[in-house]
C-alpha cells in the first residue's frame, strides 16, 4: 500500500478520477475498486430499501437514516402565516420517506482540521 497523502483536494473528483486515485493508492486495479464501490452502493441499497432496516453506517464517516413521514390530509381555514387576519387552504400530502446523512466524528474533524 502506498503512503496516504496530506494534500489538499482543490477541484471536486469525477468517478473516474476517484477510481484511478484508489487504484494507484490500493495497488488494486480499477476494475476491482469499481466493483468494491458498486458492491458498498449495492449494500447501502439493501439497508435503506422498504423492509431493510432504515440506517446504514460507514464508521466513522457517515450514517444513513431513513425516516417515515405520515400523509398529512387536507385542511381548510387555517391562519396565514405570512398574511396575518386571512386564512388558506392546505392540500393533502402523501406518505414519503426521508432519507438523512449525518457525518460522524472523524468526518467532522476532517472540515476542522
Amino acid at each position: 500500500m502506498a503512503a496516504k497523502k496530506s494534500s489538499v483536494i482543490k477541484e471536486r473528483y469525477n468517478k473516474t478520477q476517484m477510481l484511478a486515485e484508489i487504484a494507484e493508492n490500493t495497488g488494486l486495479s480499477r476494475k476491482e475498486v469499481n466493483a468494491v464501490m458498486e458492491q458498498l452502493g449495492d449494500i447501502i441499497e439493501r439497508h435503506v430499501k422498504k423492509r431493510g432496516c432504515g440506517e446504514f453506517v460507514l464508521p466513522g464517516l457517515l450514517k444513513i437514516v431513513t425516516k417515515k413521514k405520515p400523509a398529512q390530509k387536507a385542511r381548510k381555514g387555517v391562519p396565514n402565516p405570512f398574511k396575518p387576519g386571512e386564512l388558506m387552504d392546505v392540500a393533502a400530502k402523501p406518505a414519503t420517506v426521508q432519507v438523512k446523512v449525518r457525518p460522524l466524528k472523524k468526518l467532522k474533524e476532517f472540515a476542522v482540521s
